[in-house]
């Protein structure tokens, strides 16, 4: 490859990654699910996929807080959850937005709809 595809390249990534950084975050609800049980986590995140993941992660490890959904991940393995946004948060024109005081809101309309205590 030449110096001047190379330096295109570079340039192509660079773009990539900044665009990247400077979009609206995935912000929203989101629940896991036992499926044998029903037993469910709901929650709320700014960025809502980063926050599956974590979960995900911390499943594997064993590490993860809600004991119930541990005990049975360990049990059943990755089959035995189920990961789902519920409910993503538009982004607004106004800089001054409440997007914290969004999904608060959000997350208690969720709770209420699945029965959820506060």
């Amino acid at each position: 490859m030449d110096h001047s595809a190379n330096a295109a390249s570079r340039t192509a990534r660079q773009l990539a990654a900044r665009q990247a950084r400077d979009a609206f975050p995935p912000m929203g609800i989101y629940v896991i699910r036992d499926r044998a049980t029903g037993h469910r986590l709901l929650g709320a995140s700014r960025n809502v996929h980063a926050a599956l993941n974590r979960a995900r992660f911390e499943l594997r490890m064993g590490k993860y807080a809600d004991r119930v959904l541990q005990a049975e991940w360990n049990r059943s393995g990755v089959g035995a959850l189920s990961f789902q946004v519920l409910e993503l948060v538009k982004e607004r024109e106004d800089a001054s937005f409440d997007y914290a005081g969004e999904l608060k809101a959000l997350e208690q309309i969720h709770r209420e709809l699945e029965g959820l205590s506060p």
